[in-house]
């Protein structure tokens, strides 16, 4: 399928106004938000304590600069029975790869070697959480993907 040009779609049809937030159920909070906080910047923003509003005991985090920052939900509970190809990117700049990298070694994540990728798509970095979760930290963009694919093999 090719890319669609933009604008092809009247922008003031559009239901969904972007991303609110990203949940993810963990075993450990106090490990998770070691690995949010020390991998990827986050900041705690929220912590329920024993005062549940929600299913569980829960932590908000936000990653990245406001007011484009992330929202980040992390509740307690069973974490995923299994692992798989589902998962969250984040944007790193190409200049801070090997930091990144060196993070994630740091806390000895189940770090995974990126697929293979042609020139131009940008480089990833992917983990896996103690919980079976994917992570991806990638230094390329929607529309340098585009670009790259339209030229072919």
């Amino acid at each position: 399928m090719r890319a669609l040009a933009s604008g092809s779609r009247r922008r003031e049809k559009s239901i969904a106004q972007g991303l609110s937030h990203i949940t993810f159920i963990v075993r450990d909070l106090d490990r998770m938000e070691t690995i949010l906080v020390g991998v990827l910047d986050a900041r705690k923003v929220y912590d329920s304590g024993s005062d549940t509003f929600s299913l569980s005991r829960e932590r908000f985090f936000l990653i990245g600069e406001e007011p484009d920052a992330v929202w980040v939900a992390v509740m307690e509970g069973e974490p995923l029975p299994s692992r798989s190809y589902n998962h969250v990117a984040f944007a790193i700049p190409d200049s801070r790869y090997e930091e990144y990298s060196a993070r994630v070694r740091s806390f000895g994540l189940d770090l995974r070697e990126g697929r293979n990728r042609v020139a131009g798509e940008g480089r990833s970095i992917n983990f896996h959480d103690h919980d079976n979760h994917l992570f991806e930290l990638h230094t390329g963009t929607l529309h340098d993907r585009l670009q790259r694919y339209a030229k072919g093999k």
